[in-house]
Protein backbone atom coordinates (compact mmCIF):
# COMPACT_ATOMS: atom_id res chain seq x y z
CA UNK A 1 0.00 0.00 0.00
CA UNK A 2 1.49 3.30 -1.11
CA UNK A 3 0.67 6.16 1.23
CA UNK A 4 1.24 9.87 1.28
CA UNK A 5 4.36 10.79 3.28
CA UNK A 6 2.33 12.92 5.71
CA UNK A 7 -0.11 10.04 6.17
CA UNK A 8 2.75 7.65 6.96
CA UNK A 9 4.00 10.04 9.64
CA UNK A 10 0.55 10.23 11.24
CA UNK A 11 0.19 6.45 11.28
CA UNK A 12 3.62 5.99 12.84
CA UNK A 13 2.72 8.55 15.50
CA UNK A 14 -0.46 6.57 16.30
CA UNK A 15 1.64 3.41 16.78
CA UNK A 16 3.97 5.21 19.19
CA UNK A 17 1.03 6.82 21.00
CA UNK A 18 -0.87 3.57 21.58
CA UNK A 19 2.30 1.94 22.94
CA UNK A 20 2.65 4.75 25.49
CA UNK A 21 -1.04 4.65 26.44
CA UNK A 22 -1.00 0.90 26.97
CA UNK A 23 2.48 0.84 28.54
CA UNK A 24 3.84 -1.81 26.16
CA UNK A 25 7.22 -1.97 24.41
CA UNK A 26 5.66 -2.99 21.12
CA UNK A 27 2.80 -1.70 18.94
CA UNK A 28 1.97 -2.54 15.31
CA UNK A 29 -0.33 -1.70 12.43
CA UNK A 30 -0.77 -4.91 10.45
CA UNK A 31 -2.55 -5.72 7.20
CA UNK A 32 -3.62 -9.26 6.34
CA UNK A 33 -2.98 -10.72 2.86
CA UNK A 34 -3.78 -14.19 1.52
CA UNK A 35 -0.77 -15.97 3.07
CA UNK A 36 1.08 -13.23 4.93
CA UNK A 37 0.63 -10.61 7.61
CA UNK A 38 2.27 -7.33 6.55
CA UNK A 39 3.55 -5.15 9.38
CA UNK A 40 3.31 -1.64 7.93
CA UNK A 41 4.07 0.55 10.97
CA UNK A 42 5.76 -0.61 14.18
CA UNK A 43 7.70 0.13 17.32
CA UNK A 44 9.72 -2.50 19.19
CA UNK A 45 9.39 -5.18 16.51
CA UNK A 46 11.99 -6.35 13.95
CA UNK A 47 9.80 -8.26 11.46
CA UNK A 48 8.07 -6.78 8.43
CA UNK A 49 6.01 -9.90 7.63
CA UNK A 50 4.87 -13.10 9.32
CA UNK A 51 2.96 -16.10 8.10
CA UNK A 52 -0.76 -15.49 8.26
CA UNK A 53 -1.29 -18.74 10.15
CA UNK A 54 0.96 -17.39 12.95
CA UNK A 55 -0.64 -13.93 13.07
CA UNK A 56 -2.69 -12.99 16.13
CA UNK A 57 -4.30 -10.46 13.78
CA UNK A 58 -5.82 -13.37 11.85
CA UNK A 59 -8.09 -13.93 14.87
CA UNK A 60 -8.72 -10.22 15.51
CA UNK A 61 -10.28 -9.62 12.08
CA UNK A 62 -12.88 -12.30 12.79
CA UNK A 63 -14.46 -10.29 15.61
CA UNK A 64 -15.83 -6.78 16.02
CA UNK A 65 -14.26 -5.57 19.24
CA UNK A 66 -10.83 -5.58 20.86
CA UNK A 67 -9.27 -9.01 21.34
CA UNK A 68 -7.19 -9.34 24.51
CA UNK A 69 -4.84 -12.25 25.27
CA UNK A 70 -3.45 -11.75 28.82
CA UNK A 71 -1.03 -14.71 28.57
CA UNK A 72 -0.52 -16.44 25.24
CA UNK A 73 1.08 -19.49 26.90
CA UNK A 74 -2.25 -20.21 28.55
CA UNK A 75 -4.41 -19.61 25.46
CA UNK A 76 -5.03 -22.78 23.43
CA UNK A 77 -5.16 -20.75 20.20
CA UNK A 78 -1.57 -19.55 20.64
CA UNK A 79 0.23 -21.91 23.00
CA UNK A 80 2.09 -23.62 20.10
CA UNK A 81 2.44 -20.44 17.99
CA UNK A 82 6.03 -19.90 16.80
CA UNK A 83 5.80 -16.22 17.82
CA UNK A 84 5.07 -17.42 21.36
CA UNK A 85 7.43 -20.39 21.63
CA UNK A 86 10.23 -18.49 19.90
CA UNK A 87 11.29 -14.95 19.11
CA UNK A 88 9.76 -12.44 19.93
CA UNK A 89 8.27 -14.58 22.77
CA UNK A 90 4.86 -12.91 22.83
CA UNK A 91 2.95 -13.24 26.09
CA UNK A 92 0.49 -10.35 26.16
CA UNK A 93 -1.47 -9.24 23.07
CA UNK A 94 -4.33 -6.80 22.53
CA UNK A 95 -5.61 -5.90 19.06
CA UNK A 96 -8.45 -3.88 17.57
CA UNK A 97 -9.64 -4.71 14.02
CA UNK A 98 -9.16 -2.18 11.21
CA UNK A 99 -12.65 -2.40 9.72
CA UNK A 100 -13.59 -0.27 6.71
CA UNK A 101 -16.84 1.64 6.38
CA UNK A 102 -18.22 -1.14 4.17
CA UNK A 103 -17.41 -3.84 6.75
CA UNK A 104 -14.14 -5.31 5.49
CA UNK A 105 -11.44 -6.01 8.09
CA UNK A 106 -8.02 -5.22 6.67
CA UNK A 107 -5.84 -5.92 9.69
CA UNK A 108 -5.32 -4.62 13.21
CA UNK A 109 -3.82 -2.04 15.52
CA UNK A 110 -2.23 -4.01 18.33
CA UNK A 111 0.04 -3.79 21.35
CA UNK A 112 2.39 -6.58 22.50
CA UNK A 113 4.43 -7.39 25.60
CA UNK A 114 6.78 -10.20 26.62
CA UNK A 115 5.18 -10.25 30.03
CA UNK A 116 1.59 -11.35 30.85
CA UNK A 117 -0.68 -8.43 31.72
CA UNK A 118 -4.13 -6.82 31.31
CA UNK A 119 -5.52 -3.57 29.86
CA UNK A 120 -7.60 -1.14 31.84
CA UNK A 121 -11.04 -0.26 30.40
CA UNK A 122 -9.70 3.18 29.41
CA UNK A 123 -6.68 1.66 27.63
CA UNK A 124 -8.98 -0.74 25.79
CA UNK A 125 -11.25 2.15 24.72
CA UNK A 126 -8.26 4.19 23.52
CA UNK A 127 -6.96 1.21 21.49
CA UNK A 128 -10.34 0.86 19.77
CA UNK A 129 -10.60 4.60 19.14
CA UNK A 130 -7.10 4.81 17.65
CA UNK A 131 -7.88 1.81 15.42
CA UNK A 132 -10.80 3.79 13.98
CA UNK A 133 -8.46 6.72 13.44
CA UNK A 134 -6.07 4.45 11.54
CA UNK A 135 -8.79 3.14 9.23
CA UNK A 136 -10.04 6.69 8.57
CA UNK A 137 -6.54 7.72 7.52
CA UNK A 138 -6.15 4.64 5.32
CA UNK A 139 -9.54 5.13 3.67
CA UNK A 140 -8.88 8.84 3.17
CA UNK A 141 -5.52 8.15 1.58
CA UNK A 142 -7.04 5.44 -0.62
CA UNK A 143 -9.72 7.90 -1.74
CA UNK A 144 -7.07 10.50 -2.53
CA UNK A 145 -5.08 7.92 -4.51
CA UNK A 146 -8.20 6.98 -6.46
CA UNK A 147 -8.91 10.62 -7.21
CA UNK A 148 -5.31 11.15 -8.29
CA UNK A 149 -5.47 8.14 -10.58
CA UNK A 150 -8.78 9.27 -12.02
CA UNK A 151 -7.24 12.68 -12.65
CA UNK A 152 -4.22 11.08 -14.35
CA UNK A 153 -6.47 8.81 -16.43
CA UNK A 154 -8.64 11.77 -17.40
CA UNK A 155 -5.59 13.79 -18.44
CA UNK A 156 -4.26 10.88 -20.50
CA UNK A 157 -7.66 10.42 -22.12
CA UNK A 158 -7.85 14.15 -22.76
CA UNK A 159 -4.37 14.13 -24.31
CA UNK A 160 -5.29 11.22 -26.59
CA UNK A 161 -8.48 12.97 -27.63
CA UNK A 162 -6.61 16.24 -28.20
CA UNK A 163 -4.00 14.40 -30.29
CA UNK A 164 -6.72 12.90 -32.47
CA UNK A 165 -8.55 16.22 -32.59
CA UNK A 166 -5.48 18.11 -33.77
CA UNK A 167 -4.22 15.44 -36.19
CA UNK A 168 -7.56 15.10 -37.99
CA UNK A 169 -7.66 16.51 -41.52
CA UNK A 170 -11.36 17.32 -41.03
CA UNK A 171 -12.54 20.60 -39.54
CA UNK A 172 -13.93 20.27 -35.99
CA UNK A 173 -15.49 23.00 -33.87
CA UNK A 174 -17.51 23.12 -30.67
CA UNK A 175 -20.06 25.93 -30.57
CA UNK A 176 -22.13 27.11 -27.63
CA UNK A 177 -25.85 27.73 -27.87
CA UNK A 178 -25.19 31.30 -29.09
CA UNK A 179 -23.10 30.03 -32.02
CA UNK A 180 -19.91 31.24 -30.37
CA UNK A 181 -16.73 29.20 -30.92
CA UNK A 182 -15.65 27.30 -27.80
CA UNK A 183 -12.84 25.17 -29.26
CA UNK A 184 -11.49 24.32 -32.71
CA UNK A 185 -8.73 22.22 -34.25
CA UNK A 186 -5.77 23.21 -36.42
CA UNK A 187 -7.36 21.92 -39.62
CA UNK A 188 -10.16 24.50 -39.56
CA UNK A 189 -7.78 27.22 -38.34
CA UNK A 190 -5.33 26.58 -41.20
CA UNK A 191 -8.10 26.30 -43.81
CA UNK A 192 -9.75 29.61 -42.91
CA UNK A 193 -6.40 31.34 -42.78
CA UNK A 194 -5.51 30.07 -46.26
CA UNK A 195 -8.90 30.51 -47.95
CA UNK A 196 -10.43 33.53 -46.23
CA UNK A 197 -7.33 35.09 -44.66
CA UNK A 198 -9.28 34.93 -41.39
CA UNK A 199 -8.05 34.20 -37.86
CA UNK A 200 -10.22 32.02 -35.65
CA UNK A 201 -10.50 32.83 -31.96
CA UNK A 202 -12.44 31.50 -29.01
CA UNK A 203 -15.62 33.48 -28.43
CA UNK A 204 -15.99 34.60 -32.06
CA UNK A 205 -19.32 34.16 -33.84
CA UNK A 206 -19.22 31.15 -36.15
CA UNK A 207 -21.58 32.85 -38.58
CA UNK A 208 -18.78 35.32 -39.44
CA UNK A 209 -16.76 32.48 -40.97
CA UNK A 210 -19.52 30.65 -42.85
CA UNK A 211 -19.76 31.06 -46.62
CA UNK A 212 -22.84 33.22 -47.41
CA UNK A 213 -24.32 30.45 -49.55
CA UNK A 214 -24.38 28.13 -46.53
CA UNK A 215 -25.80 30.51 -43.90
CA UNK A 216 -29.50 29.53 -44.31
CA UNK A 217 -28.62 25.82 -44.21
CA UNK A 218 -26.31 26.40 -41.23
CA UNK A 219 -29.06 28.12 -39.19
CA UNK A 220 -31.56 25.38 -40.01
CA UNK A 221 -29.32 22.46 -38.99
CA UNK A 222 -27.86 24.27 -35.97
CA UNK A 223 -31.38 24.58 -34.55
CA UNK A 224 -32.03 20.90 -35.24
CA UNK A 225 -28.88 19.95 -33.30
CA UNK A 226 -29.95 22.11 -30.33
CA UNK A 227 -33.21 20.16 -30.41
CA UNK A 228 -31.26 16.90 -30.14
CA UNK A 229 -31.13 15.77 -33.76
CA UNK A 230 -27.96 14.79 -35.65
CA UNK A 231 -27.93 15.93 -39.29
CA UNK A 232 -25.43 15.53 -42.13
CA UNK A 233 -25.51 17.52 -45.37
CA UNK A 234 -23.35 17.68 -48.50
CA UNK A 235 -22.76 21.04 -50.17
CA UNK A 236 -20.52 22.56 -52.85
CA UNK A 237 -18.83 25.89 -52.08
CA UNK A 238 -17.15 28.03 -54.74
CA UNK A 239 -13.95 29.58 -53.34
CA UNK A 240 -11.46 31.81 -55.11
CA UNK A 241 -9.05 28.91 -55.58
CA UNK A 242 -11.78 26.58 -56.87
CA UNK A 243 -14.84 24.59 -55.94
CA UNK A 244 -14.94 22.25 -52.96
CA UNK A 245 -17.49 19.72 -51.79
CA UNK A 246 -18.10 19.34 -48.05
CA UNK A 247 -19.83 16.76 -45.88
CA UNK A 248 -21.02 18.70 -42.81
CA UNK A 249 -22.39 17.15 -39.61
CA UNK A 250 -24.25 19.01 -36.86
CA UNK A 251 -24.18 16.99 -33.62
CA UNK A 252 -25.73 17.95 -30.24
CA UNK A 253 -23.00 18.60 -27.62
CA UNK A 254 -23.99 17.45 -24.14
CA UNK A 255 -22.53 17.94 -20.67
CA UNK A 256 -22.07 15.21 -18.05
CA UNK A 257 -25.72 15.56 -17.02
CA UNK A 258 -26.88 14.95 -20.60
CA UNK A 259 -27.99 18.55 -21.16
CA UNK A 260 -27.42 20.04 -24.62
CA UNK A 261 -24.93 22.87 -24.18
CA UNK A 262 -24.10 23.54 -27.82
CA UNK A 263 -23.32 21.95 -31.18
CA UNK A 264 -20.36 19.95 -32.48
CA UNK A 265 -19.69 21.03 -36.07
CA UNK A 266 -17.67 18.68 -38.29
CA UNK A 267 -16.81 19.37 -41.95
CA UNK A 268 -14.90 16.95 -44.20
CA UNK A 269 -13.56 17.65 -47.70
CA UNK A 270 -15.26 15.16 -50.04
CA UNK A 271 -14.23 16.81 -53.33
CA UNK A 272 -12.25 13.78 -54.53
CA UNK A 273 -15.11 11.45 -53.70
CA UNK A 274 -17.61 13.58 -55.62
CA UNK A 275 -15.26 13.83 -58.62
CA UNK A 276 -14.83 10.06 -58.58
CA UNK A 277 -18.61 9.63 -58.46
CA UNK A 278 -18.93 11.95 -61.48
CA UNK A 279 -16.30 9.92 -63.33
CA UNK A 280 -18.17 6.70 -62.58
CA UNK A 281 -21.40 8.37 -63.73
CA UNK A 282 -19.77 9.37 -67.03
CA UNK A 283 -18.57 5.81 -67.53
CA UNK A 284 -22.07 4.51 -66.84
CA UNK A 285 -23.49 6.96 -69.40
CA UNK A 286 -20.98 5.68 -71.97
CA UNK A 287 -21.96 2.11 -71.24
CA UNK A 288 -25.64 2.97 -71.67
CA UNK A 289 -24.82 4.57 -75.04
CA UNK A 290 -22.99 1.44 -76.12
CA UNK A 291 -25.92 -0.69 -74.99
CA UNK A 292 -28.21 1.53 -77.10
CA UNK A 293 -25.99 1.06 -80.12
CA UNK A 294 -25.92 -2.67 -79.55
CA UNK A 295 -29.69 -2.86 -79.36
CA UNK A 296 -30.45 -0.44 -82.24
CA UNK A 297 -27.48 0.27 -84.53
CA UNK A 298 -26.47 -3.38 -84.85
CA UNK A 299 -30.01 -4.56 -85.40
CA UNK A 300 -30.23 -3.29 -89.03
CA UNK A 301 -27.15 -5.05 -90.49
CA UNK A 302 -27.94 -8.20 -88.54
CA UNK A 303 -31.53 -8.09 -89.89
CA UNK A 304 -30.21 -7.63 -93.43
CA UNK A 305 -27.87 -10.60 -93.10
CA UNK A 306 -30.71 -12.70 -91.69
CA UNK A 307 -33.03 -11.74 -94.58
CA UNK A 308 -30.41 -12.50 -97.21
CA UNK A 309 -29.72 -15.88 -95.64
CA UNK A 310 -33.43 -16.70 -95.81
CA UNK A 311 -33.40 -15.90 -99.61
CA UNK A 312 -30.33 -18.06 -100.11
CA UNK A 313 -31.99 -20.93 -98.27
CA UNK A 314 -35.18 -20.46 -100.35
CA UNK A 315 -33.10 -20.85 -103.56
CA UNK A 316 -31.56 -24.05 -102.21
CA UNK A 317 -28.28 -22.17 -101.67
CA UNK A 318 -27.99 -21.45 -105.38
CA UNK A 319 -28.05 -17.67 -104.93
CA UNK A 320 -26.86 -15.30 -107.66
CA UNK A 321 -24.00 -12.82 -107.34
CA UNK A 322 -26.25 -9.91 -106.31
CA UNK A 323 -27.34 -11.63 -103.09
CA UNK A 324 -23.73 -12.33 -102.14
CA UNK A 325 -22.86 -8.68 -102.76
CA UNK A 326 -25.73 -7.61 -100.50
CA UNK A 327 -24.45 -10.09 -97.87
CA UNK A 328 -20.95 -8.59 -98.15
CA UNK A 329 -22.29 -5.03 -97.70
CA UNK A 330 -24.29 -6.04 -94.61
CA UNK A 331 -21.24 -7.79 -93.08
CA UNK A 332 -19.05 -4.73 -93.74
CA UNK A 333 -21.63 -2.46 -92.13
CA UNK A 334 -21.79 -4.76 -89.10
CA UNK A 335 -17.98 -4.74 -88.90
CA UNK A 336 -17.91 -0.92 -88.90
CA UNK A 337 -20.49 -0.75 -86.11
CA UNK A 338 -18.49 -3.19 -84.01
CA UNK A 339 -15.28 -1.17 -84.52
CA UNK A 340 -17.12 1.97 -83.42
CA UNK A 341 -18.32 0.27 -80.23
CA UNK A 342 -14.81 -1.03 -79.47
CA UNK A 343 -13.31 2.44 -79.97
CA UNK A 344 -15.84 4.01 -77.59
CA UNK A 345 -15.20 1.32 -74.99
CA UNK A 346 -11.40 1.65 -74.93
CA UNK A 347 -10.02 4.34 -72.57
CA UNK A 348 -8.63 7.48 -74.16
CA UNK A 349 -4.83 7.71 -74.37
Amino acid sequence: MKLDIDREKELQEIVELVARICGTPTALITLIAEDLQHIKFKIGFDKSTTRRQDAFCNHVIEQKGVMIVPDATKDLRFVDNTLVTGHPNIRFYAGAPLTTSDGHSLGSLCVIDREPRELSPLQEQMLAALAKQVIQLLEFDASVQILKQQFIDARESENKLRSFFESSSSCHLLLNRDMEIVVFNKAVENFLRAVKDAELRTGAKMIDFIDPSLIPVFHKNFKKALAGKVTTIERMVDYKHGKMWWSITFDPARNAAGEIIGVSYHASDITRRVEKEKQVQAQNDSLRHIAFMQSHELRRPVASISGIMNLIKAGNYGADKELYQLMEAAVNELDEKIKLIVNETLPAN
